[in-house]
């Protein structure tokens, strides 16, 4: 994306909105009493030669550069399960951008300020940093912290693994949008004292795709010491798969992308076109399969997304195929077997879900293990006496709001609390549980459902969605919940410990802060379907 740029020299540029970075100047903009930078490029753009290539450091540009303005969001289809972007967002490939949001108020020269790195949402295949435009400056107006939020690829150019098509002459890495990630820590850790920031105090913080992506992080080798501690919201810490299953991915999309296909020079690629499938098919129908994916529009690569994740739920019961992959080399290992063994990174963590993260996963968003089909495709791996006693903590099993509990306790509250579990073990660790909805989220049938928390911790209770949802009733708790929930996680950030009140959590009393209109601390609730599910996923 094209950026003004002034000359250097200009006398008029206010000393307090322009920033050197290692890349050159940057200038930024005053808006609701804080100072934020926009769209600032992290690595370079991953275009031609570097789609499906790791991040690759951005170039410096002469004069000042203007980021007074949001960059572009990955690609992404508005149409898709999930609302993505607006059209009137723009959306590019070359999306590697993030923002920083400071107080306005010089840092005091003797020391620096905490820094709060956000990764959003939306399954990753939608989402950006920009969806909520005030998003994080409450948290800087409060707790004299930096914020910063970041763009990264999502869908096929992001979180599908097309490595078994690599070649010597033209690689193609995996783990892409996690690479990303992490290009976007490495610069916040070599630029982020220049607007304030102490890289030696940032906690990385992030909800369900976001949350994924920090337990992930954690136990990515290259990640350690890029931050300090970590805020785990509603995340799906298991949807992190072997390379056979992500290359079934590949080849399904390849499939699909083949038939949306035109006459206008693209080759037609056979069904199941997986590489030892085409390989045996035709000499160059690999090479056909390569063409697809480098010369595909972002546009045609979001489209054929979109139609892999309607299909997957069905043909994959229980997975998310846009998801990280074992890749052995970047990400080593599954990361519940790093939690378990002590090699993830041994830093302070909070990590909880919603009371019912599944309710909200139906209708257009139907994807998680909660139709009779797919739980039965689930119980189809254990053994009865298991099978027996984990329906009886769903009753009604498989009526739609017992089988949406199943599969969001499948998804995210059971790995979580494995997570939790196992990294108490080796550093503090801070468990909880969201229990609070406004009366009318409620008499919809809800309750504290998934992604509900962002509200009151992000002051998004004045937008039109947060006023409807609390029109007959919670509001006051709700803000409420939120001062407590802003005031937790900045204590966090600023300190490694988020309040006095809040008790560690580890295996024996397994002590849980429930977020409720009245907080509580509970000692191993639901401790019956926690054993239950212990029995029944042994994967886990």
């Amino acid at each position: 994306m094209t950026r003004t740029v002034q000359p250097a020299h200009d006398d008029s540029l206010d000393a307090a909105l322009t920033v050197r970075i290692g890349t050159g100047l940057v200038r930024g903009i005053r808006v609701r009493g804080v100072r934020a930078w926009r769209g600032i490029p992290y690595a370079a753009a991953p275009v031609g030669p570097l789609r499906f290539r790791a991040p690759q450091p951005p170039a410096a540009w002469s004069g000042v550069r203007d980021a007074t303005d949001w960059g572009p969001v990955s690609p992404q289809s508005h149409k898709g399960q999930f609302n993505g972007a607006r059209p009137d967002i723009p959306q590019d490939e070359d999306c590697l951008n993030l923002n920083v949001i400071a107080p306005d108020v010089p840092v005091d020269p003797a020391g620096l300020r905490p820094v709060m790195v956000f990764i959003h949402g939306g399954a990753y295949s939608v989402g950006s940093s920009r969806e909520v435009p005030t998003q994080g400056e409450g948290l800087v107006r409060r707790g004299d912290i930096l914020y910063v939020s970041l763009n990264y690829r999502l869908g096929a150019l992001g979180y599908l693994d097309f490595s078994s098509y690599s070649t010597p002459e033209r690689p193609f890495e995996s783990n892409l949008g996690l690479r990303d990630q992490a290009a976007a820590l490495a610069w916040v850790r070599d630029n982020i004292r220049f607007f304030g920031g102490d890289p030696d105090a940032v906690t990385l913080f992030g909800e369900s795709a976001g949350g994924n992506a920090v337990t992930t992080l954690m136990t990515v080798p290259s990640a350690h010491g890029l931050f300090q501690r970590a805020i785990a919201q509603s995340a799906p810490p298991n949807a992190v798969y072997p390379p056979a299953l992500t290359a079934e991915w590949a080849r399904d999309f390849v499939s699909i992308l083949a038939a949306r296909a035109t006459a206008d020079g693209i080759a037609r690629v056979p069904e199941h076109a997986g590489p030892d499938a085409l390989a045996d098919a035709h000499p160059d129908v690999l090479g056909q399969s390569r063409a697809l994916l480098l010369d595909a529009s972002p546009a045609r690569l979001a489209a054929a997304t979109m139609e892999l994740t309607v299909r997957a739920p069905d043909q994959y019961p229980g997975t998310i195929p846009l998801s990280p992959v074992i890749d052995g080399d970047f990400l080593p290992e599954r990361p519940l077997d790093a939690f378990r063994d002590g090699r993830a990174a041994r830093i302070p963590l909070i990590i909880g879900t919603n009371a019912r993260e599944g309710s909200l996963f139906s209708g257009r968003i139907d994807i998680l293990a909660s139709t009779p089909k797919r739980i039965r495709a689930i119980f189809a791996n254990t053994k009865k006496k298991a099978r027996k006693a984990l329906k009886a903590q769903y009753p009604g099993i498989p009526a739609l709001r017992p089988a949406l509990d199943f599969g969001g306790d499948f998804s995210f509250w059971y790995p979580s609390l494995k997570v939790g579990e196992r990294h108490s073990r080796y550093a503090p660790v801070h468990f909880y549980r969201f229990d609070f909805a406004p009366r009318l989220v409620r008499r919809m049938g809800l309750d504290a459902t998934h992604g509900l928390e962002l509200f009151p911790l992000f002051d998004r209770l004045d937008g039109w969605f947060g006023r409807g949802m609390t029109i007959i009733g919670g509001r006051r708790e709700f803000k409420a919940i939120g001062e407590r929930m802003q005031g937790w996680w900045l204590g966090f950030a600023t300190t490694g410990e988020p309040d006095a009140a809040w008790p560690l959590y580890d295996e024996t009393r397994r002590l849980t802060l429930i977020i409720d209109a009245a907080d509580r601390v509970e000692s191993d609730p639901l401790a019956e379907r926690r054993m239950a599910w212990g029995s029944f996923v042994p994967h886990v």
